[in-house]
């Protein structure tokens, strides 16, 4: 295809959680700054047009269809020249590429889809690296340590190009640390930014002061809601801060005016305010623990309900014991995916764990849904949770029945 990622710029994240929502915050405050700028994300909710964006217009369904036939052009050919078949998540990335080089996008802001050396987008050369932080997941892949899990991750960092590093343990961060050593890359830890509430956060937004080199901006309307955006934030604004090092324009009323339209469906999303139904993904321990602190902020001293179901290769168990602990009860449903066979399982491990706590079983995703609704109480709220398999057809069928 000719290299098509080799004609413009892009920004490259890697790490267990926040990518997502990095990668939003980066793309829409330089969007607001005027630039255009592609994004290219995994995985998706509803419709794979959600992974390919410039300037937060998801491709159209016509275009991402004839790029679909123009690659597979492309991969007959290789298929005679002895190649084997590309994967699903090589094919989307060629057509990012492809896409933003022909949408004449001035930075792509390009999200790994699992680990980072051997991602099929660590092709690219980068203006800046992102490693938002460092937890297990995929261990049958990456690794079975922190340190192996990094230094996978760590494979994104090129020669001399920056790196900007979120939270993450200590181990997991030496190894960082030593990778952009090896490459003479400069190292930018996100705790450069203070990012903190003003007020208490609402059920609608969070105010918040944010601090930092050069930029000081107080009462912030934020719309992304969750303590853990805070996090993510930071990374992001240690992220322009590099890039305005670079000679990019952003300016403080890009970032104020960027930060109060942000819409990420399944993070912490508020689909519902009466009764009040919260959607996350939430598909590994550390995500989990992070929703709930942020619930039991948003949400004090109020219980749920939730709706569950996650895949036989997550670690269901670590995630049941982060997020049952505030739940009255408990829907254990199937996710519409062939690597949700033994759902079932996720019950057994519910009544082990919370064996005072009801939990019923419903496959069908909508009736597990109905069901929680009709279970709540007085100031409970219902909660969404374990997988984007879970999340596609719930969200559906909410905003179709509660909008």
């Amino acid at each position: 295809m000719g290299n098509p990622e080799q004609n413009y710029p892009s920004i490259h994240i890697a790490g267990t959680n926040g990518k997502g929502s990095v990668a939003l915050i980066i793309s829409s405050i330089l969007h607001e700054a005027g630039y255009r700028v592609g994004r290219f994300i995994s995985p998706h909710i509803h419709s794979y047009r959600e992974r390919f964006t410039v300037n937060n217009q998801e491709i159209k369904e016509d275009i991402l269809l004839d790029y679909l036939q123009k690659i597979e052009e492309y991969l007959a050919k290789m298929c005679q020249q002895g190649y084997d078949r590309v994967t699903e998540f090589e094919l989307l990335t060629a057509i990012a590429f492809q896409y933003f080089k022909d949408s004449e996008v001035d930075m792509a802001v390009l999200e790994t889809g699992m680990g980072g050396i051997y991602d099929s987008t660590n092709v690219v050369s980068p203006l800046l690296s992102i490693i938002t932080g460092i937890e297990y997941d995929h261990q049958s892949y990456l690794g079975n340590s922190l340190k192996e899990i990094a230094l996978n991750k760590a494979g994104i960092i090129k020669p001399g190009v920056p790196v900007v590093v979120g939270d993450m343990d200590e181990i997991a961060l030496q190894v960082i640390q030593d990778k952009a050593r090896c490459q003479g890359s400069s190292l930018f830890p996100a705790s450069l930014f203070q990012v903190k509430h003003q007020s208490k956060p609402g059920i609608g937004a969070q105010t918040l002061n944010i601090k930092g080199p050069g930029l000081e901006i107080d009462r912030v309307y934020f719309s992304l809601l969750g303590d853990f955006q805070l996090k993510n934030l930071a990374i992001a604004l240690t992220s322009l801060m590099v890039l305005k090092q670079q000679g990019y324009n952003i300016k403080n009323e890009h970032i104020i005016n960027a930060l109060s339209t942000l819409k990420h469906p399944g993070r912490m999303e508020l689909i519902s305010s009466n009764p009040p139904i919260i959607l996350d993904v939430a598909h590994n321990p550390q995500a989990a623990r992070e929703l709930t602190y942020s619930l039991s902020n948003l949400f004090p001293n109020q219980r749920c309900i939730m709706v569950c179901g996650m895949l036989d290769d997550k670690d269901s168990m670590a995630i049941l014991q982060e997020l049952g602990g505030n739940c009255r009860a408990s829907l254990i449903t199937r996710p519409e995916n062939e690597r949700g066979l033994h759902w079932q399982r996720v019950a057994e491990q519910w009544r082990f764990l919370y064996p005072e706590k009801k939990v019923w079983v419903k496959e069908d995703i909508e009736e597990a849904v109905e069901t929680g609704i009709n279970l709540l109480g007085a100031d409970e709220y219902l909660l969404l949770a374990g997988s984007f398999y879970i999340l596609d057809r719930a969200r559906r069928y909410l905003i179709r029945t509660r909008q």
